[in-house]
């Protein structure tokens, strides 16, 4: 299975959060939480086998959840 599109919770530029595919103009998804983001997020990531990466209020990456097929044991 080929691995989908890693998935974005970013601030929306007129409020609330959104979830956006890596490289993709407009968002998927757009709510009023930063937690509703992330859950249509992580569903989203895990049907794909991608990544999840929540962006805080000031658009750095905070957390990154893997749900592709990761090396197991893993490296390091």
């Amino acid at each position: 299975m080929a691995m989908g599109k890693n998935q974005h919770v970013t601030p929306h530029p007129d409020g609330g959060w959104q979830v956006k595919g890596e490289g993709n103009e407009h968002a998927t998804a757009r709510t009023q939480t930063q937690q509703d983001a992330i859950q249509i997020a992580r569903d989203i990531a895990r049907n794909q086998g991608s990544e999840l990466i929540i962006h805080g209020e000031d658009g750095k990456i905070r957390q990154k959840d893997s749900h592709g097929h990761d090396p197991y044991p893993p490296k390091g």
